[in-house]
């Protein structure tokens, strides 16, 4: 399986602290909010990586990741000249997916939970279908909103309805088979001129091959979307790995855990960052 990362779009909502930087790019406590998306397609098991962007930013990106290889994943860039909708990423990304499945996250899409890692290998070695996460929220009228039966079935999927059919919103973390790419271009631009995901899942839905998996108690999911969002999630980090001593998204922790990377390795990416808590930490890991 491949794993794509949108990170396009003009961020006016983080105006003007994205007037000169893509919001992707924005920390979130210690790390750039990247890391947090990378991290789990990597937890996933997902090691071919396109991040999709404007052309503007495309080369902080090969600088922030030109090491990747290090850590045993390759990183792929594409341009995104015009941001119009999710499902335009799999046209943009048709010659890197190629005949296999993929993985879409969108990256200011914010994860945390145990037993995470278990939802996402489950998703990924689904091979027929797609898969979605839905999550509980207060206000589903603000988000597109999956209508589950009994059992735990998709029976429909709305992009922000006046009436939800439940509180489960769609966030924005998806598992492909291969057909994704057709079914993109199949699909035409809604109203405001894009192609819309929700119309893309609407058919794997109609094809009853639409999987879901519900995040309920003991996930969170932000969307970094607002200036006080992106707060609230710094504060997140800093307090869960303040508290614990775990870190959240250390995209080298995961490398080595995976055994992607040795112990020598993982100290050596980790003395690049001797002079910060988030090196101090890595390097602690290595020499245990």
């Amino acid at each position: 399986m491949k794993g794509i990362i949108l990170a396009g779009g003009t961020a006016t909502r983080l105006y003007p602290a994205t007037l000169g930087i893509n919001k992707q790019l924005l920390p979130i406590y210690n790390k750039p909010m990247i890391y947090y998306p990378l991290s789990v397609l990597m937890l996933s098991g997902i090691r071919d990586i396109l991040i999709i962007s404007s052309t503007e930013y495309l080369d902080n990106y090969k600088r922030l990741f030109e090491r990747a290889d290090e850590l045993g994943i390759s990183v792929e860039y594409a341009v995104q000249e015009k941001p119009e909708g999710l499902a335009q990423a799999f046209l943009i990304g048709e010659q890197f997916i190629g005949d296999g499945t993929v993985a879409l996250i969108l990256g200011d899409n914010f994860f945390f939970g145990a037993g995470l890692t278990d939802l996402l290998v489950r998703a990924r070695d689904r091979t027929e279908g797609a898969t979605i996460f839905a999550y509980p929220v207060s206000d589903p009228s603000a988000y597109g909103v999956v209508d589950l039966d009994g059992e735990g079935v998709a029976l429909s999927i709305e992009e922000k309805p006046a009436i939800p059919r439940s509180n489960y919103a769609v966030t924005g973390l998806y598992f492909y088979d291969h057909k994704v790419v057709d079914y993109a271009k199949s699909v035409k631009p809604s109203a405001r001129g894009e192609l819309e995901i929700t119309d893309v899942n609407r058919i794997y839905i109609q094809e009853k091959k639409m999987h879901v998996e519900r995040m309920d108690r003991g996930f969170a999911w932000l969307d970094t979307g607002t200036h006080d969002n992106l707060l609230e999630a710094s504060e997140f980090v800093r307090t869960i790995e303040h508290r614990t001593g775990e870190m959240i998204g250390a995209i080298e922790e995961i490398a080595f855990r995976r055994g992607w990377i040795t112990r020598e390795k993982l100290e050596s990416c980790a003395e690049r960052f001797e002079k910060t808590s988030y090196g101090q930490s890595l390097l602690a890991l290595a020499r245990q």
